[in-house]
C-alpha cells in the first residue's frame, strides 16, 4: 500500500518554475486589467475633473480641516494607485493637494504618490512585458539600452522635465529598458519636483482656474524644456569628451 503511494506521489505532475512564473505574470496582468476596466466602466473619471474638484472644494477642504492625517494618507493612496496603474486624474491630483495642504506640502505630498505609483509601473513593465519586448524588437531596443545604461539619469530627467512627454508612458517605457531601479527612483522623484510645484501652487487659486491650459502656459512649457535641455548637458559633454 505504502508503495503504490509512494508510486502515485512520484507519477503526479510537478509545475516548473518557469510555469508558476508566467502563471502569476498573468494573474497579475488580468487583475490589472480588471481594475483599469472597473475605472472605467464606472466612469470613476468624471471624480478626477476639474469640475468636480471645484464644485466639491468645500467638503474636501473641510474634511482636510477634520481629519489631517487621514486627509493627506488617502490622498497619497489614491495617487499611487492612479499613477500605478497610468489612469488619468494626476494633474488634477496635484491641483487637489495644493489647494488641500498648500504649495511646499502639497508638492512633497504629490512627489511621495507620484514616485511610488511610477515606481510600481515601472517594475510592474519590467517584470510583465520585458522579456516579451526584448524577444520581439531585441535588435531596435538594443541602442535604447545602451543610451539608458549610459546616461540613464540624464536621459531620465530630461523626460520627466519636459511636460510633452507623457507620465505614463516614460514610466512604463522605463521598464522596459534595464536602468537600475535606485537611478530611476532617484530621477523621478526630482525630475517631477519643478511640475508639481507649478499645478500644486495654481491649486491654491482653484476658483480661478478654468481650463488645465490656463497652468501649462507656453511660458511655462518653455521653462520645462529649458530645464530638460539643461539636464542633458552632462550627456553631451561626456559624448563631447569622447569624440575628442
Amino acid at each position: 500500500m505504502m508503495l503504490n503511494e509512494a508510486a502515485m506521489t512520484s507519477q503526479a505532475p510537478t509545475t516548473s518554475p518557469s510555469q508558476q512564473s508566467n502563471g502569476s505574470k498573468l494573474a497579475m496582468l488580468a487583475g490589472i486589467v480588471l481594475a483599469v476596466g472597473l475605472f472605467f466602466y464606472f466612469d470613476l473619471g468624471r471624480v478626477l475633473s476639474l469640475d468636480a474638484l471645484k464644485n466639491n472644494r468645500d467638503h474636501l477642504l473641510a474634511f482636510t480641516e477634520a481629519n489631517y492625517a487621514t486627509a493627506v494618507g488617502l490622498f497619497i493612496l489614491t495617487y499611487i494607485v492612479v499613477t500605478g496603474l497610468s489612469l488619468p486624474g494626476a494633474v488634477i491630483l496635484t491641483l487637489a493637494g495644493g489647494f488641500l495642504f498648500g504649495s511646499l506640502l502639497g508638492t512633497l505630498f504629490v512627489n511621495l504618490g507620484a514616485t511610488t505609483g511610477a515606481t510600481l509601473a515601472f517594475l510592474t513593465a519590467r517584470y510583465l512585458l520585458r522579456d516579451w519586448v526584448e524577444q520581439k524588437l531585441g535588435k531596435w531596443l538594443g541602442p535604447v539600452q545602451q543610451g539608458f545604461t549610459n546616461n540613464a539619469f540624464s536621459y531620465l530627467m530630461t523626460l520627466r522635465l519636459i511636460p510633452l512627454f507623457p507620465f505614463f508612458v516614460v514610466n512604463l517605457v522605463s521598464g522596459l529598458t534595464r536602468m537600475n531601479v535606485g537611478t530611476y527612483v532617484v530621477a523621478t522623484a526630482l525630475g517631477i519636483i519643478p511640475g508639481s510645484f507649478v499645478y500644486a501652487y495654481a491649486g491654491r487659486q482653484l476658483g480661478t482656474i478654468n481650463s488645465l491650459k490656463e497652468i501649462a502656459s507656453p511660458n511655462v512649457i518653455g521653462a520645462f524644456v529649458l530645464l530638460g535641455l539643461l539636464a542633458l548637458i552632462p550627456t553631451v559633454y561626456k559624448k563631447f569628451r569622447g569624440a575628442r
